[in-house]
């Protein structure tokens, strides 16, 4: 007489995920100081990854329309100064801060929009009719920021300063933005406009605005 092998029930398939889940599981509760140091190691890489890129603030920095090169602007100084004060801090090595000057196309400028300045020494070589024509600018804050021992970059680039910071944002993509503002009312803008509000609003990354207080600013709103 034959006899016909004898079969093992299959679950039915509704009870398989969970059936897997628990197995999943149950291999867990057996290495739980494996699972445990591996999350941990996943942790302090990412940890390390964090703390071995500096956060990269950009900085738009412009000259003085009331004293003209090289002094800067209220409203920018006051930027660069905030940044240095509430977010680099005493942690200098934590931060990089890229500086941008942007020249309008009509103004008298510097011709060498490749350069970048990362530390006094690069300023010494320049001739000074060409110091004159912005980099004395770019030179007032990166001595700033190697006086206090926080790493920087600063170049220049031509044209409309709404257009070009929003450009160099998508190139350079710093974590975040800050920009100088003058406070102007809504009738002021009208006529004058304002770079900050229309980075606010175009600009692809955080940005912070500081405006200027009442006792910097000049007599006519529209200066700087």
């Amino acid at each position: 007489m034959l006899h016909r092998p004898r079969t093992i029930p299959f679950p039915p398939f509704w009870l398989v995920p969970d059936i897997v889940v628990f197995l999943i599981q149950f291999i867990r509760s057996l290495f739980p100081a494996f699972s445990k140091r591996s999350r941990e190691r996943e942790t302090e890489r990412v940890s390390e990854d964090m703390e071995s890129e500096p956060t990269r603030v950009m900085v738009a920095v412009n000259e003085s329309t009331l004293k003209g090169y090289p002094h800067a602007s209220i409203s920018s100084k006051k930027a660069f100064e905030w940044t240095l004060k509430k977010i680099v801090r005493s942690n200098t090595s934590g931060f990089k801060l890229l500086l941008l000057h942007v020249q309008v196309q009509d103004e008298d400028g510097f011709d060498d929009m490749d350069s970048i300045y990362a530390s006094p020494d690069d300023f010494r070589q320049m001739r000074e009719r060409n110091k004159a024509k912005g980099l004395h600018l770019l030179e007032f804050f990166v001595n700033k920021c190697h006086e206090i021992g926080v790493g920087c970059e600063a170049w220049i680039r031509k044209g409309d300063p709404t257009e070009v910071i929003c450009h160099e944002v998508r190139r350079v993509r710093p974590d975040f933005l800050v920009v100088g503002s003058r406070g102007l009312g809504p009738f002021q803008k009208v006529f004058v406009g304002t770079v900050s509000e229309f980075c606010v609003k175009h600009a692809e990354c955080p940005v912070i605005t500081i405006k200027r207080s009442a006792e910097e600013s000049p007599q006519d709103p529209a200066d700087d």
